[in-house]
């Protein structure tokens, strides 16, 4: 069986929401689709060791972001690739509460759904939750961020509870294309490429992982320079 089938099938980025009495919190998920048009559905796959699984389940709301492609990585990264129990991901994020006073994060957000679960499938390490549409707002035009864009372009990683994820040694091996190092972050996976630099940060293309400031940060979870590791080749 060749699992690489599975990289064919497309995906988007979004954030989902939830709530768990007054306590808010979201995450980074690609495996939103609707499920029916009357009454519209949708559903979406979280990994049960998520706290917003925790908070779905017990509130039997969420929310999804749709974000756009223009969304940076340390968006993602904040709703990705951190979690809830330790950090407040809201801060410094713009966002509002919806009608099921689940959060909705607007900032960088073409649209949004809100949804009340109606039934829910035990899929081993998830739970798909499928929810009819209570809410949906357009809050501005854009191009959504697919999935593919996110790694492809933005060459953002996957978290280990995502749906999608596969171990890197089911990834094929990539030949080196320059001579100048790549360094991987050893908290989320990011690789930063002297190639492309990282123009989000203002690191122009054909800087040397050396060459970055002291007080360059990763671009997608936030970490320190001290937090990369040489790529070996």
């Amino acid at each position: 069986m060749n699992t690489k089938a599975l990289h064919q099938i497309s995906y988007g980025m979004y954030i989902i929401g939830s709530r768990k009495g007054d306590k808010i919190n979201a995450q980074i998920a690609n495996t939103v689709i609707q499920t029916s048009s009357e009454p519209p559905t949708i559903s979406v796959c979280i990994n049960k060791g998520n706290l917003t699984h925790e908070f779905i389940k017990e509130s039997r709301v969420f929310t999804v972001s749709i974000l756009s492609k223009d969304a940076p990585l340390n968006l993602v990264g904040q709703f990705g690739f951190k979690s809830g129990r330790e950090v407040n991901k809201f801060e410094k994020v713009e966002y509002k509460l919806g009608q099921t006073r689940a959060p909705v994060v607007t900032e960088h957000t073409l649209a949004y759904l809100e949804a009340k679960v109606i039934k829910e499938l035990d899929v081993e390490t998830h739970t798909d939750f499928v929810g009819e549409l209570v809410g949906a707002e357009v809050l501005r035009e854009g191009e959504p961020m697919t999935y593919a864009y996110y790694h492809q372009v933005k060459r953002g990683t996957t978290p280990k509870t995502a749906p999608s994820y596969v171990p890197e040694e089911e990834k094929a091996k990539k030949e080196a294309t320059v001579k100048m190092a790549k360094y991987e972050c050893t908290a989320c996976g990011y690789i930063y490429d002297p190639e492309k630099g990282d123009p989000d940060g203002g690191i122009p293309p054909g800087t040397p992982f050396e060459k970055l400031p002291d007080d360059w940060t990763c671009p997608q979870c936030g970490v320190g320079k001290d937090e990369f590791q040489k790529v070996k080749d």
